[in-house]
């Protein structure tokens, strides 16, 4: 059967008979995939008849809404920050770091998908392309898992260590920053190396390192990354944001203490208490975002578990929806860590009424100009 110059997406290719579902009767999902492309797939995805063509325009639609949606609120906190001086503080360093790497999780990701669901329905763009795809989408995915925990951390030092001399300086969160880089590089990069390898998955127009070989090559890569990717980090995250919770709830308790000694209501000053209340506003915040990236990216690691474990469990789109959810990741960060802060929020409404601020200062800085002005107004009335 000759599947060169079949595409998946033309409607053209499913007129005349033996059409089930969208697709032709005893298709596989490998039968769509042109001959050059088929050693870089898995034999697992030709027990698959192929997805309704739909699933592409429609995935297609998602991912471009995502990616745009990325673009513009990870672009807005990387402006900001950039723009504005009283944002470039060590904490705010770790926010704009994860803005960067879901803005590039996003462009490295969806417009070779897209061109894939739009151009036949399968990876059609080479190996080399599929193993950069697989890379880039891995790094900078872990880069913002472990930018969620340099986050934890700062907000450790803050709470937690306070009274050490805690917080971070520019200089520490520069070299967290590149830290958790490097991670990310060095964790991500061994399939170029021979240590597993970087193939199409699922509906077959995305790549991943390989999930579903049985050899001891890819399990243990499988297990590597399970555990540098997710069990670690996750880890880590649950250690200092438990650190937070209790020692918010013994400082308070002692504050409660010491002012029932004391006969008095509250031994806090105003400012110190709105102090406070800010850290910890940003610190529940934090937790939030790191329980919606558990939602997100909890689907997608366990389907590769099942898959190198029982591959019968998982379908092309069992496989590529949840590689979709988590890459909604990249739109709700900008929204929930830096919409969401104050500081940027406010930053944020100077941008948007800048033009509009800019000219009732500049009138009212100038009296004489509008002196001027009106009395120029004045001598043209008259001279009419």
């Amino acid at each position: 059967m000759s599947t060169g110059a079949f595409n998946a997406t033309d409607p053209a290719a499913y007129r005349g008979g033996g059409v089930s579902f969208g697709y032709p009767q005893g298709f596989t999902l490998m039968d769509f995939v042109p001959d050059d492309v088929k050693p870089l797939i898995h034999s697992h995805w030709s027990n698959f008849p192929p997805v309704n063509p739909m699933w592409h325009y429609m995935l297609a639609g998602i991912y471009v809404v995502l990616g745009f949606l990325s673009f513009f609120g990870n672009g807005v906190v990387m402006y900001l920050f950039l723009s504005k001086k009283r944002l470039r503080s060590p904490a705010n360093m770790f926010v704009v770091n994860l803005a960067f790497s879901d803005f590039m999780m996003m462009l490295s990701q969806f417009p070779m998908f897209v061109t894939n669901c739009l151009s036949g329905g399968y990876w059609s763009l080479g190996a080399f392309a599929c193993r950069v795809y697989g890379f880039l989408g891995t790094v900078f995915g872990l880069t913002s898992l472990v930018t969620l925990v340099a986050i934890g951390y700062d907000r450790y030092c803050v709470i937690v260590k306070a009274f050490d001399g805690g917080h971070i300086s520019s200089g520490k969160a520069f070299v967290i920053i590149v830290l958790c880089w490097a991670y990310s590089v060095a964790v991500s990069i061994w399939p170029f190396f021979g240590w597993n390898s970087y193939i199409p998955e699922g509906i077959l127009t995305s790549c991943s390192f390989d999930y579903l070989s049985h050899d001891w090559n890819v399990r243990s890569f499988g297990i590597f990354l399970f555990v540098m990717c997710y069990c670690f980090p996750l880890t880590i995250i649950i250690f200092v944001y438990s650190q937070i919770v209790g020692a918010i709830r013994q400082h308070e308790k002692a504050l409660r203490e010491q002012a029932k000694k004391m006969n008095v209501e509250n031994l806090r000053s105003n400012a110190d208490a709105k102090k406070q209340s800010a850290e910890v506003r940003i610190a529940k915040v934090a937790v939030a975002n790191v329980f919606l990236w558990l939602l997100t990216w909890t689907p997608y690691a366990y389907v590769v578990m099942i898959d190198s474990m029982d591959q019968t469990k998982v379908t092309p789109l069992v496989s590529a929806l949840p590689a979709l959810i988590a890459k909604t990741a990249s739109v709700y960060n900008p929204i929930m860590f830096a919409i969401s802060h104050p500081k940027f929020r406010l930053a944020l409404q100077e941008a948007m009424h800048g033009s509009a601020s800019t000219k009732r200062r500049t009138t009212t800085r100038n009296p004489r100009r509008r002196k001027r002005r009106t009395q120029n107004n004045s001598l043209k009335r008259k001279s009419k």
